[in-house]
């Protein structure tokens, strides 16, 4: 009974109300309960029924919680509340009340609610009752039935809770499901607590009184002289039945209880393949021993949650298992790219997903390759297990490999498609592979079946870059179509290049596109800083809890690591000598005036033997292009575009001795050359190492 006032308020003229004397001769006793100022005034009869003496009792309600146990008193206070809520006049109810000796004994009680003018409650004037003979009677009767029925509804709670059990993944939320307020506590315990057993010893894992703390330490050894304990030592229940026998049995742990009234108490083993994995106890505060019908729904009860458990351990050690499978296939560490920016995240999905399912074939990886250029991939092999795991993370390897030996970003997955057909599995994978060169800005990208990139510039703007791709890794193979088209982006310094899995981009309810546009306007305001960008898009996609995993590798061209002091372009066509002669002209100013003079015999020769090579073997003209690159060191680029998708490749000199010598040339004076894919041509590329001005 709650205090509902402040007992500074003024009293009514005519509190405490004079009970008619007709109600002693009955062995009723009468209280007035003043609702504006909380004061609960009882006389002497009512004093005798709740087993207070005057001195006992200070007026106030909350005073008889010494005696009205908590259950009882929760479901009047419900009372009352409903009927002042509904303008009931009156209301009545059953409950017990525990003596001094510590029984319990059934009381009634009926009450007449008075009201102001406005209709709000004011007094309510009653009268309480002993009602222990008249249910007693009443009990006699219908002593079975009223057995069975209780049996009945603890049958029922028993089920509810297995079948909510059935539905628990980890072992947190079989802890939830026994937490629950509709689960265990419904049969009555005051007090339940569960402990698991790890290394010989008890972990109290929840400890949910409805009223106060279970006094105990949270790890307790197994030769401990608690009932849970000696559950785990013998393997068996124990119940008990009566405060004294607790007290006898268990002499340590009785007196931390005994202010929570505990009068009987059950501890089930939770035993799975005749090994104890944990005790549920449930401890009670109106009751005194168990019938056999009752001992038995018990003990399925403890049967049902350790069964809970065991799967729950199970499913828990398999995610370890296969998280852990994950992350052993995923690159252990992103090395530093000069020049760049790069931040990698992978969120493992699993929301709805069943045991053994909390793994993919999701990954990311950063291949640094030679000339300061670095190749980036990212992919999805087909399915959420350990198989597309294994699958991924062989392909992740051979990937690498075939980067790092040098082969254009088209031969990279034409291969990789071979090798994952030459698995014999049945899984296919989505990837798409960037090669970038972090001092020009070229990135050379090629897609299979995978989803399309996206840019975002240094204004903060983003959008999707269109790839043209092929068919998904595996497939190609499959149907013999191993041609993957190479398109050529230009990233400006500030600009960053996002390469994801679709479990960022797909949402629930909406269809790809929508996904997209909304990782569009995500990106668009997200944070400047790649790694603080990767953190925000990873959280998006945990909130979302989606089936799906998450890969996703940002790369971002620093403007300082390498900039560009000079750069000019010559068009030569077929059949133009005096193209070919401003060519050189512009080739030869150039290199003294950028402070090259004394390798300009050597960029003159290669740039010449480039030049020729194009209008001699292609048909067509060439483009010349003139860079000086500063940045950790001081370099001049030429590169010469053409038309022809056909790779430049070494010859032995023919028996003139005029013919075949280009490419060495090339190897031989150039600090370093190679060839890039540019949409349906090539750009054939050399750097020379030059000395600082001054």
């Amino acid at each position: 009974m709650a205090d509902r006032g402040a007992s500074a308020l003024s009293l009514p003229d005519d509190w405490p109300a004079h009970p008619d004397p007709i109600l002693a001769l009955n062995r009723m006793g009468s209280f007035d309960w003043d609702l504006d100022t909380g004061l609960f005034h009882m006389d002497a009869r009512a004093h005798e029924i709740f087993d207070l003496r005057p001195d006992e009792y200070d007026g106030h309600p909350e005073s008889l919680a010494v005696r009205v146990p908590t259950a009882e008193n929760r479901r009047l206070d419900a009372l009352i509340a409903q009927a002042i809520k509904d303008g009931s006049e009156n209301f009545g109810a059953y409950f017990r009340v525990r003596r001094r000796d510590g029984t319990l004994r059934w009381t009634h009680t009926q009450g007449y609610i008075r009201r102001d003018e406005s209709s709000r409650p004011r007094r309510i004037i009653g009268i309480v009752r002993d009602a222990t003979q008249e249910l007693h009677e009443i009990q006699a009767r219908s002593d079975q039935s009223l057995q069975d029925e209780a049996l009945r509804r603890q049958t029922d709670i028993v089920q509810s809770t297995t079948a909510a059990l059935a539905h628990a993944r980890t072992v947190k939320d079989v802890i939830e499901v026994i937490r629950d307020s509709h689960g265990l506590t419904p049969l009555g315990a005051a007090s339940l607590v569960v402990g698991l057993v790890e290394a010989g010893r008890i972990r109290l894992v929840v400890e949910g009184p409805r009223e106060g703390v279970v006094p105990r330490a949270v790890v307790t050894r197994v030769d401990d002289p608690y009932p849970m304990s000696e559950v785990v030592r013998t393997l068996s229940p124990r119940f008990i039945e009566s405060p004294e026998e607790f007290a006898e049995r268990y002499p340590l742990l009785w007196p931390r209880l005994a202010g929570l009234h505990i009068t009987s108490a059950a501890y089930l083993p939770l035993i799975v393949q005749a090994r104890p994995i944990g005790v549920v106890g449930l401890l009670y505060d109106d009751r005194r021993g168990f019938t056999p019908e009752e001992r038995n729904v018990l003990l399925a009860l403890g049967s049902g949650i350790a069964q809970s458990l065991q799967r729950a351990m199970f499913y828990e050690q398999e995610k370890d298992l296969a998280e852990g499978l994950q992350q052993a296939m995923l690159p252990r560490s992103i090395p530093s790219v000069p020049g760049a920016d790069v931040a990698v995240r992978y969120r493992a999905g699993g929301a709805g997903r069943s045991l053994g399912r909390d793994i993919g074939g999701d990954w990311y990886d950063l291949v640094p390759l030679p000339g300061g250029r670095v190749g980036a991939v990212i992919g999805d092999v087909q399915g959420h297990d350990t198989h597309a795991a294994a699958v991924m993370g062989q392909l992740r390897i051979v990937l690498r490999a075939y980067a790092a030996e040098g082969h254009t970003p088209a031969t990279v997955m034409a291969r990789a498609s071979v090798f994952l057909r030459e698995l014999e599995t049945e899984r296919f994978a989505t990837c798409l592979y960037a090669e970038a060169d972090l001092s020009t800005g070229v990135v050379q990208l090629v897609r299979a079946g995978h989803i399309d990139p996206l840019v975002r510039l240094a204004d903060g703007s983003c959008r999707t870059l269109p790839v043209e791709g092929g068919l998904p890794l595996g497939l190609s193979a499959e149907f013999d179509r191993l041609e993957y088209p190479v398109t050529t982006h230009e990233m400006d310094a500030g600009q960053t290049l996002l390469l994801c899995t679709d479990g960022l981009v797909e949402q629930p309810g909406a269809d790809l596109d929508e996904g997209m546009q909304a990782l569009l306007e995500l990106i668009g305001t997200g944070p400047d800083d790649v790694h603080d960008l990767a953190d925000r898009l990873i959280e998006v996609a945990r909130e979302r809890n989606g089936d799906d995993d998450v890969a996703l590798l940002l790369l971002q061209r620093r403007g300082l690591a390498q900039r560009t002091g000079g750069r000019l372009q010559q068009h030569v066509a077929l059949g133009d000598p005096e193209a070919l002669i401003g060519a050189r002209h512009m080739i030869r100013a150039a290199v003294r005036t950028w402070g090259a003079g004394e390798r300009s015999d050597e960029i003159e020769l290669v740039a010449d033997e480039l030049i020729t090579n194009v209008l001699m073997h292609t048909e067509g003209p060439a483009n010349v292009t003139l860079r000086v690159l500063t940045g950790h060191d001081r370099r001049l680029r030429v590169e010469v575009e053409d038309s022809s998708s056909a790779l430049p490749r070494r010859r032995e000199a023919g028996e003139s001795g005029l013919s075949g010598r280009g490419l060495l040339l090339v190897d031989r004076l150039a600090d370093v050359w190679g060839v890039e894919a540019r949409g349906g041509g090539k750009v054939v590329w050399c750097e020379f190492m030059v000395r600082p001005r001054g």
